[in-house]
C-alpha cells in the first residue's frame, strides 16, 4: 500500500503523520481543557473573589471614611459657630464695658468740677472777706499814686 501524500501545502505531510498529529493533538487538548484549564479558571475565580471583596471592603472603607468626614465637618461648623458666637459675646461685653467706664468717668469728672467749683466758691469768699477790710486803704493808696498827692480815707466819704 502506497500511502499518498495529501496536498496541503509547501509541507506535503502523510496520512499516518496526519493521524498521529491529531491524535497527538486531541491528547494535548483533553489534557489542556480537562486538567489545566479548571485549575486555572479556579485561579482566576478565587482572584476575582478576592479582588470583588477587596473592592467591597473598600467601598465599605471609602463610605466609613465619607461619614467621619461629614462628622469632623458638622463638628468644625459647630466649632466655628460657638467661636463666632463667643467673639459676638466678647465684644458685646467690650462694649458694655466701655459704655460704663466711659460713664464713670463723665459722673467722676462731674464730682470732680462741682467740688472744684465749691472750693473756688469757698476760696473767693474766703478771700473776700479777708480782703474786705483792706480796699479802703489800697484804694486811697493808689489813688494818692494816680493824683501824685497824698489823699487821705476819710476825705472820700
Amino acid at each position: 500500500m502506497k500511502l499518498l501524500p495529501i496536498n496541503v501545502g509547501p509541507l506535503n505531510p502523510t496520512v499516518p503523520d496526519l493521524l498521529i498529529g491529531l491524535v497527538l493533538f486531541a491528547f494535548c487538548f483533553w489534557i489542556m481543557a480537562g486538567v489545566l484549564l479548571p485549575r486555572v479558571k479556579r485561579v482566576q475565580e478565587e482572584r476575582e473573589a478576592l479582588t470583588a471583596g477587596r473592592s467591597e471592603e473598600a467601598e465599605g472603607i471609602l463610605a466609613e471614611a465619607a461619614a467621619v468626614r461629614a462628622q469632623y465637618e458638622s463638628e468644625l461648623a459647630a466649632a466655628r459657630h460657638d467661636a463666632a458666637r463667643i467673639r459676638q459675646q466678647a465684644h458685646e461685653e467690650g462694649t458694655a464695658a466701655i459704655v460704663s467706664a466711659r460713664a464713670e468717668g463723665l459722673r467722676e469728672r462731674d464730682e470732680i468740677v462741682a467740688a472744684g467749683t465749691a472750693a473756688i466758691a469757698t476760696a473767693r469768699t474766703s478771700a473776700e472777706s479777708e480782703l474786705r477790710p483792706y480796699v479802703d486803704v489800697m484804694a486811697t493808696e493808689l489813688a494818692s499814686r494816680i493824683l501824685g498827692e497824698p489823699v487821705s480815707a476819710a476825705a472820700g466819704r
